[in-house]
């Protein structure tokens, strides 16, 4: 379990997480929203031992990440969204850094690469930064770590590329994995990430669950707009709109759309979801 308590950091004067508080739990892969600059990439770092928190307190199965402690390491797998071209083949330095991880596997790695159709021989500093991207991704995916953050994996991955990262990312990760991925590229990712955070500077705007958020939160695609919606847009055919579940219908979440609801109604989204 990652326990994220009361936590701030900040850039010399300026702040960039306050007062931060989060439970992440065994199995879920986690989508972690947010506008530009609320933290998102710091959190990720924060959690990875890379930074180190200014106050509060993260705890990840009850170590402190930023010890660095050799099992800690062992455990977790940090993708930032720009990955480092390396003068090796892929198979080469997957070989050579996979030793790291006691749950390293290069057949895991070659099979990873299979489905995006890479060729693991090649050298990475000869990749398009999309081929670069995905065999970062079947390293990551390979060293099959309890804990992994990825940063805005789908960026620079092509259409058929993103639809090869799903099918990976559901089925080369441990049933007890904690994912946590950070991005703006909700389509992408819609229908694998739940629970979904929406951060904000000072707050966590929500964390919730797919079933939990269709349960409070009723998503109207009709013809007909309402006016007492939360959040109203309109696409072809007619619109999506967002408003309080009273009558316990199901629908089917539109991320984009909860994030617009979320931010337009913060005070009252939180209440809403409040367990008190």
């Amino acid at each position: 379990m990652i326990r994220i308590d009361n936590t701030s950091f900040s850039y010399g004067s300026v702040p960039c997480l306050e007062k931060i508080s989060l439970t992440l739990e065994e199995g879920r892969i986690y989508g972690l929203l947010g506008e530009n600059g609320v933290g998102k990439t710091t959190l990720l770092t924060l959690l990875s031992g890379l930074k180190k928190v200014q106050s509060g307190l993260i705890t990840v199965d009850g170590f402190v990440p930023y010890s660095r402690e050799p099992e800690f390491l062992a455990s977790q797998f940090f993708l930032p969204d720009e990955v480092a071209e390396v003068n090796s083949s892929a198979v080469s330095f997957a070989r050579s850094k996979g030793v790291f991880w006691p749950g390293f596997s290069i057949d895991k790695f070659l099979e990873v690469m299979g489905i995006f159709e890479m060729d693991p021989s090649q050298k990475m500093n000869a990749m398009s930064a999309g081929q670069l991207k995905k065999t970062w991704i079947s390293f990551a995916l390979a060293c099959n770590t309890k804990h992994l953050y990825l940063d805005e994996p789908t960026n620079g991955l092509d259409i058929p590329s993103k639809a090869q990262f799903r099918k990976a990312l559901m089925s080369y990760t441990r049933e007890d994995a904690i994912i946590l991925i950070s991005t703006h590229q909700v389509k992408d990712l819609e229908n694998i990430i739940d629970p979904i955070i929406i951060l904000d500077k000072r707050d966590v705007l929500l964390n919730a669950s797919v079933e939990e958020i269709t349960s409070r939160l009723y998503f109207d695609y009709g013809t007909e707009f309402k006016p007492e919606s939360l959040y109203s847009e309109q696409i072809p055919g007619g619109f999506i709109q967002v408003y309080p579940n009273t009558g316990g219908v199901e629908s089917k979440v539109s991320i984009e759309a909860l994030f617009n609801t979320v931010h337009k109604h913060k005070e009252l989204i939180k209440g809403i979801f409040s367990h008190e």
